[in-house]
């Protein structure tokens, strides 16, 4: 089986989530407030803080990223019974206004709760599992976990929604940039999942 280097990694999960054309839409940061004010608060919070850590926090996220999102969720390339219903009315402007929007917002790291668990997670995500196959997650999304405008990023996400997109990666239920995040979730264990998740929190 030929060896996938970080490398490859990189350029396919950027392949995979490229969103270029809707990053050159011209931006109306006040007409995206009018949005979040009226529906993407209620789940993701005025300021893309997401109280509930079901729903991901959106704040400092980067805007091609957002928009790319919000465009699979209306053509349905990205599966939800939620999401479907308030990207389908958006414009390309509107999503890439909101991506704007969210991606001015800052996000505050979490308080480290269990530093064990999170020295787990700190080793898998900067150097993944030598023994499973398993890359680094440093290697797409950073050192930092800050991404890119093509790959999310991941620094101060809920624990809880990364387990969730993993898993969902993992069952091909997240049926949107897969190719790559279905290898790298089906390596992972259980307590790998989680202690990155964990890790991910902590990063600012």
């Amino acid at each position: 089986m030929k060896t996938i280097t970080k490398w490859m990694f990189a350029g396919l999960l950027a392949s995979a989530c490229s969103g270029g054309a809707l990053a050159a839409e011209k931006v109306d940061l006040a007409r995206a407030e009018e949005i979040v004010s009226g529906r993407c608060f209620l789940c993701h919070g005025l300021q893309g803080e997401s109280a509930s850590p079901v729903f991901p926090r959106l704040a400092g996220q980067h805007s091609e990223y957002i928009a790319k999102q919000l465009s699979d969720f209306k053509a349905g390339k990205r599966k939800s019974d939620t999401m479907k219903p308030q990207a389908e009315e958006l414009t390309p402007g509107e999503m890439a206004s909101l991506g704007a929007f969210f991606e001015a917002k800052k996000v505050g790291a979490r308080p480290l709760r269990d530093a064990e668990l999170v020295a787990v997670g700190k080793y898998v995500f900067n150097r993944g599992n030598q023994f499973t196959g398993l890359p680094s997650c440093a290697s797409c999304h950073g050192p930092k976990g800050l991404g890119t405008p093509q790959l999310p990023r991941l620094a101060g996400q809920h624990p809880r929604y990364i387990e969730d997109q993993l898993k969902q990666f993992n069952s091909r239920e997240r049926n949107n940039d897969n190719a790559v995040m279905h290898t790298v979730a089906s390596k992972l264990s259980e307590i790998e999942r989680h202690a990155v998740a964990e890790y991910i929190a902590t990063l600012e």
